[in-house]
């Protein structure tokens, strides 16, 4: 069984959590391919997706929502898992209630159809160069702090979830 293991990603935090998943599932016996979706060129061969991007705006990355649409049908007769990129560690107060308003947009009509297998939101890294002047000035308005909020130890959990999920390579 091959996984694709495929991320959209603006700074490579996103696509450093798609490695990760992807050498958690290769070392548990799985065929595992990671790869950027806009360098896929040939969905054919993958039984399995696990599709992540970056969320800016409360949604996916362009080149991951194409692929979505692109490949809807496919995706929908295949098991699929998703995972978004975002900073929900780094918001506070009343600010982390924005978290489940970012969850719902990009699980909400971008995946209608699909029905992945789970879903995940983790925190990735901010940094000043990442954002716009006009967006280091809201961050900083609104008490956030730059850093890296990558739990990996939830990027493992998740990884796992969809290894026991999957049959063993050469188990038929």
């Amino acid at each position: 069984m091959t996984v694709l293991v495929g991320y959209a990603s603006a700074h490579g935090s996103t696509a450093e959590i798609a490695e990760r998943i992807g050498t958690l599932l290769a070392g548990r016996g799985h065929a595992v391919e990671v790869a950027s979706l806009a360098a896929v060129p040939d969905t054919a061969g993958y039984e399995t997706f696990v599709l992540g991007s970056a969320v800016h705006g409360m949604a996916w990355l362009p080149e991951a929502t194409a692929f979505v649409e692109d490949h809807r049908e496919l995706l929908a007769s295949r098991p699929v898992w998703v995972f978004s990129v975002g900073m929900p560690a780094a918001l506070h107060g009343p600010w982390k209630s924005l978290t489940r308003h970012e969850e719902e947009k990009v699980t909400g009509e971008l995946l209608a159809g699909l029905h992945p297998r789970g879903h995940a939101l983790f925190s990735g890294v901010i940094a000043p160069e990442h954002l716009p002047h006009s967006g280091r000035a809201i961050f900083k308005a609104m008490g956030l702090r730059y850093g890296d909020y990558r739990d990996w130890e939830a990027v493992e959990a998740f990884a796992d979830t969809v290894a026991r999920s999957l049959t063993p390579a050469g188990d038929s």
